[in-house]
Order: structure tokens, then sequence, then C-alpha cells
């Protein structure tokens, strides 16, 4: 699924995304660190990996997810 950066708090490698929607939809440090990200910014369009309503991985949209 894709999404855009809402936010990212660098000192926790956590922050948000808007679907396509709008629907807002926090993103934990532990989905970030799955990925080879070292920094995302406001407005970057993300692929998202969602079980159970939670994102488990956040990469860039031309990055392929696991």
């Amino acid at each position: 699924m894709q999404a855009t950066v809402r936010s990212f708090d660098t000192g926790t490698r956590s922050g948000t995304v808007f679907l396509d929607d709008g629907t807002v939809l926090p993103f934990p440090t532990h989905a970030f660190d799955a990925g080879p990200l070292r920094l995302l910014r406001t407005g970057q369009r993300v692929n998202i990996a969602v079980a159970d309503g939670e994102i488990t991985f956040i990469t860039l949209s031309t990055f392929p997810l696991p």
C-alpha cells in the first residue's frame, strides 16, 4: 500500500503517514528500522506494510516491500 509521510521524528525514528483517503496512521520505530532507510521527509511517497491495523514496514515507493 502507498502513503505520504506526514511527520517523522529523527530522534525516535517514528512518525505518521497519510493514506490516499486522508486517514492518518502512525508508524512505530520498529517499522522504520525494518527497512533500509536512514531518513524520511514530509511529503515523501512511501510503501507500507500493514498488519492488524499497524504499520510493520515502511520504505520509499521505489523500493519493494519484503
